[in-house]
């Protein structure tokens, strides 16, 4: 009886937040979404691809698992089309071993240190699995699950997840939801929306690595970036913040001004070594919540450039430090250390050990909002 009482109550909950949610979208367009099977999971739930497309011809490929970003295809100075994101060919590559490639990661993207944390006096464990910290949802995250299709209407893909109470150690159920769209500008824009029956903590974001100069034809060390954050959360020895918020002036870790990743990358610095390169969050100087740009990248070869934008407090910039020319994916190609980037728009980790820190915590009756866009044009 308890179980099917647990199943109406959050079959319930799903339907009653995804109501109030369909009134919200009405976007015209005359762009189609096409869809494809992908093959299946191990435990033989079917996964689906879709296509959009524009008038500009830029295509983007999500897949339901994972809700990952497969290709991002856009073109370069001579309007040749190709991929700027990392990834396979085959929903399998991706179960097999992937290092988050395109994915929504969450509950809580980032790291918690331990795998502890409490939450109004109550304590949670969660699991341990990177070097003895918590890292991006767990042992099966929202990277690893087969998303909902809500609604495909042309521009957008909605795609939604019920994350039951206790699933990686995490209380509430909590139901999230992410629609991509993509605009005639070259603008894909990732919109989140969460809430739960329990408090708890949410830090959701998407772990894309990019490599602007098309179907990964090189390696990311030449492309310039800009980063509007004039502060970055150092971190310890296992790459937990140690609750400082520190200005990058002057030093490695500032890009307020355009400048080479690779120019600093391999410097004499304590934060460089720690993190292998670059895998710090940077902070930004916005008010909670406010929308802006953040961040701005070239590949001066291609001439393709990446702006991103996000209502977020911090992004993850992250140097492909630990790709190691294992995996082999599109292409053909063998992703090498250093052969993608991510800016993965985020609060900070290990926010719920942090007071200093914006908070990620979630309570019944609010509702999580967050937007990331990544838009692209040439130079």
């Amino acid at each position: 009886m308890k179980k099917t009482v647990f199943r109406l109550a959050t079959a319930f909950f799903a339907c009653s937040f995804f109501m109030g949610m369909a009134q919200t979208k009405s976007l015209k367009t005359n762009m189609l979404i096409s869809e494809k099977p992908f093959g299946t999971t191990p435990s033989n739930e079917a996964v689906t691809l879709y296509t959009l497309k524009n008038t500009q011809g830029m295509e983007v490929q999500i897949m339901n698992y994972g809700a990952i970003i497969t290709k991002i295809i856009v073109p370069d100075k001579n309007e040749v089309m190709e991929d700027v994101v990392l990834g396979f060919d085959q929903v399998d590559d991706y179960i097999k071993d992937s290092p988050y490639f395109g994915a929504v990661v969450g509950r809580y993207g980032n790291r918690i240190a331990a795998g502890k944390f409490s939450l109004d006096g109550k304590n949670y464990t969660l699991a341990a699995q990177n070097n003895g910290q918590h890292l991006h949802g767990g042992l099966k995250g929202f990277d690893k699950k087969v998303w909902r299709t809500v609604s495909k209407n042309g521009a957008s893909l909605t795609l939604a997840y019920l994350s039951k109470d206790g699933e990686e150690g995490f209380p509430g159920n909590l139901e999230v939801q992410v629609t991509y769209t993509l605009g005639d500008d070259n603008a894909l824009s990732m919109d989140y929306v969460a809430k739960t029956d329990q408090s708890t903590v949410l830090n959701i974001c998407n772990h894309s690595y990019f490599n602007l100069s098309g179907n990964v034809k090189r390696d990311v060390l030449d492309h310039k970036i800009q980063l509007n954050a004039p502060f970055f959360i150092p971190i310890d020895k296992v790459l937990i913040p140690t609750g400082e918020i520190k200005a990058v002036k002057g030093g490695p870790f500032d890009f307020t001004s355009a400048k080479k990743i690779g120019l600093d990358i391999n410097a004499q610095d304590e934060q460089i070594t720690l993190g292998g390169g670059y895998d710090h969050c940077y902070a930004f100087d916005k008010a909670p919540g406010a929308y802006g740009k953040i961040a701005r990248v070239e590949d001066p070869t291609s001439g393709r450039v990446m702006e991103v934008f996000t209502t977020e407090p911090g992004v993850q910039f992250y140097t492909g430090n630990n790709l190691d020319g294992h995996l082999v994916g599109k292409y053909g190609a063998v992703y090498n250390k250093r052969t993608g980037f991510c800016l993965e728009t985020q609060h900070y980790p290990d926010s719920p050990n942090k007071p200093n820190f914006p908070s990620t915590v979630l309570r019944p009756g609010e509702t999580y909002t967050s937007k990331t866009v990544y838009q692209f044009s040439v130079q």
